[in-house]
């Protein structure tokens, strides 16, 4: 894992990625499956996701004020379907990463856990927009902290060339996901 320059998060995003959203408060924390995400801003460095408004993970974040975006890759389909299908509410007792046996690692600025074997984590505080939020489940937020995995994005490029399984994943619908495809 290495420092991305938060001048560079928009390149971490802007291919459109499926992303993992963890956020935690006090004793409890959460992962989602999150496809609406995306780069707002370059310096400060801010992004938006639409989290809707009856999920475990949004009721974290707003107590909280932060949460991670991770960026799952191919190897990691199977746990990205699981964590999209469940609420963390409907595990009692226990929580998605206990239940799916999901690594995680400290972040640096914030308090939610990033997802061990991701290809990219944002770390990130909500600016608060309670219109945007109540109404169209719109978070705004600034990137504090950013890392990639250097085997794939580097000097501020993808570059999957030789890592099949650590392309990033796209959600399309019904359950369907793609692979990111060759540079052209």
């Amino acid at each position: 894992m290495t420092p991305v320059d938060l001048t560079k998060v928009t390149r971490l995003l802007n291919h459109g990625p499926t992303t993992l959203i963890t956020s935690a408060h006090a004793d409890q924390r959460n992962i989602m499956a999150a496809a609406w995400v995306c780069a707002l801003d370059f310096n400060p460095a801010k992004v938006t996701v639409v989290i809707d408004r009856n999920t475990y993970t949004r009721e974290l974040m707003e107590a909280e004020g932060t949460f991670a975006i991770n960026l799952p890759c191919v190897q990691q389909i199977e746990m990205v379907k699981k964590v999209g299908a469940i609420s963390g509410r409907d595990l009692p007792g226990t929580d998605k990463f206990a239940e799916y046996g999901i690594e995680t690692f400290a972040a640096k600025e914030i308090s939610a856990p990033l997802v061990q074997g991701c290809v990219g984590w944002l770390e990130c505080k909500i600016i608060s927009e309670p219109h945007n939020q109540n109404t169209y489940d719109l978070f705004i937020a600034e990137v504090v902290a950013a890392h990639a995995d250097e085997r794939v994005f580097s000097d501020g490029r993808w570059h999957f060339d030789d890592h099949d399984a650590l392309r990033t994943v796209h959600h399309i619908a019904g359950g369907v996901f793609f692979a990111t495809g060759q540079q052209c």
